[in-house]
Formats: C-alpha cells, structure tokens, sequence
C-alpha cells in the first residue's frame, strides 16, 4: 500500500538544517517502500497535498513538520479512512508527546517501518470551524503565538523569551464560559482548550485529558502578577498546573467563550481573527493516527534506523 510523506521545509529543525529531506528519501530507498515525498511551499499548501492523496486513494500519509503541518495534513485526513503518521520536527510537538510518538525524526521513522496497523482513532476539536487536534486558545497564548509565529528561529529558549515579552503588555479580559448547562464568568489572563493533556515540550495545561474520550477540556487562568506567573509555569512542568487556585478547568463536548469583542485565537500554534463569541465542539473519535506498538520493545538510546 502506498505511503505519501508531506515534508514542510520551513518547519522548525528542518529550517536550520535539512539533513532530513535527504534521509527520508534514503530511507523509503534503503527500505524499498512503496512511497513518494512531496514538499510544501506555502501556508495551507500541506492541506491540499494531503487530500490530493486521500482523493488519490492513498491510505498512508506522513506528516513531517511541526504543529502546524500536523494541523494542515490533519484536516484533510480526518473523517476519511486513511491513517495519518507524524515524523515531529517542530518546537513543542504536544500532541506527539501526549500519544508516545518518538519526537527524534529518525526515531519516529523506525516506529513507521514497524507498519500502519497499530493505530489509535482520536478526537479532533473544531474551534469557530477551523479544526484543531492537540489545543486551541485565546488571550495570552493566543498573543505568544503569534508573536511566536513571526520569528526566524524557534525552540522552547525562545518560547520563554517570547511569553516574556508578550506578559509584560497582554491585559487580562472579561469573559463568560457556558458548557453543558454550567456558566462561569472571570477576569482571564488565558483560556485554552485542549484535547490532549499539553501545550508541548510536555507542558501540562490538562494533566489527565484523553483524546479518545469524546470531551474536551477547557483551562481559564485568572490575571496574576509575575510570582504567580512563575510559579504557574513550574506547576505546567512539575505537574498540578489545575489545582492552582488561579486556574478553572471544564470538561464538555461543547464550550460557548464569550468575550467583550472580537479579536485573536489560536488552532495548534496559528493565529485566526475570531468572533466576540467563539464556540468550540469536539468530533469524536474522527482522525485515525499512527501511535506505538507498545508491546515492542524500545530503545531509546538507538541513534540510526534499522
């Protein structure tokens, strides 16, 4: 059956160093697989090319790039019956980290040799319509995104230095959440809405969330100064990041987010202009993915595919 990889040289490491767009034509060679690779050349460009191949027939597409090639080539792939793998080479990787796929690209490409079969159907989210697979948010995380977006070189150092900066001007906004019968209303720094249990770099916004639950799980930080920044920051890696007191947390299949005007949000890192009210729902279990054969024994310290 054959194999379409959807390589985005612009995403991340592959920007600095594209090592990998020759690897993985040697590796489909080495390995006489029956499979092709083609490359994106612009925003939204992984989209289309992924669902040439599903209107292809294709069954097996390879997404290889960041959170937001994930996103593009995941749109296209959901609801279909084609399996959709990832070869992580972006900055934060979260949905990657939740679902124990290797984030080292050569890594991630020996768990594919393994073949398609074991793989995991997950929910998807849909934030104002646009889908989102690992997290969607407004307010800070929105503002550090995009912020993020505009920079020339990425990583979890410039992350920080970003969300600094980005800190220092953003102004907490009133806004009422409406789930399932429940309203809270809060002066919020951020809300976000995960389907997997982090940002990335194994951020813990929702420690404890599923992707294959049917439920999403809404995160609202109230405004803090910087100590209780700080600290909040270390619960996201130290774990307890929603037993602060400045945190809300919400479990529904659906959320109502109401905010004084329209203004910015985010779908997996990128950044949409979006309504004063922004709804969000889940579509469970529509997205069949790749994960690990955890029956077969790892090695984590083996540097070259077999």
């Amino acid at each position: 059956m054959k194999t379409r990889f959807i390589f985005n040289p612009h995403s991340g490491k592959n920007r600095r160093d594209p090592w990998l767009a020759r690897e993985i034509p040697s590796f489909i060679a080495r390995h006489r697989l029956d499979a092709d690779i083609v490359l994106t050349e612009a925003p939204g460009h992984a989209t289309a090319l992924a669902k040439a191949a599903v209107d292809a027939g294709l069954e097996r597409i390879v997404a290889v790039g960041g959170d937001g090639t994930l996103n593009e080539v995941a749109q296209a792939v959901a609801g279909t019956r084609a399996s959709l793998a990832l070869v992580p080479c972006g900055s934060g990787n979260g949905l990657a980290l939740h679902l124990g796929i290797p984030t080292a690209p050569l890594r991630a490409l020996a768990m594919l040799r393994e073949g398609f079969s074991n793989h995991k159907m997950i929910d998807i989210g849909e934030a104002d319509g646009r889908p989102f697979f690992n997290v969607m948010g407004l307010g800070f995380d929105a503002a550090v995104s995009l912020r993020f977006n505009r920079l020339e070189r990425r990583g979890l150092p410039n992350y920080f230095r970003t969300g600094l900066a980005a800190f220092r001007e953003h102004q907490a906004e009133r806004v009422t959440v409406t789930t399932e019968g429940r309203s809270i209303s809060l002066d919020a720094f951020l809300v976000t809405v995960t389907n997997s249990d982090q940002y990335g770099n194994n951020a813990r916004i929702a420690p404890g969330a599923r992707v294959d639950d049917g439920r999403l799980d809404l995160v609202a930080v109230r405004s803090t100064g910087m100590a209780g920044a700080v600290a909040l920051a270390a619960r996201l890696f130290l774990g307890g990041f929603d037993r602060s007191a400045s945190v809300v947390r919400m479990e529904g299949a659906s959320f109502m987010i109401e905010r004084a005007a329209p203004g910015i949000f985010h779908t997996d890192g990128e950044t949409h202009q979006g309504p004063a009210c922004l709804k969000v729902v889940v579509r469970p279990r529509h997205l069949r993915i790749v994960v690990p054969d955890l029956s077969q024994p790892r090695h984590p310290d083996r540097k070259n595919i077999p």
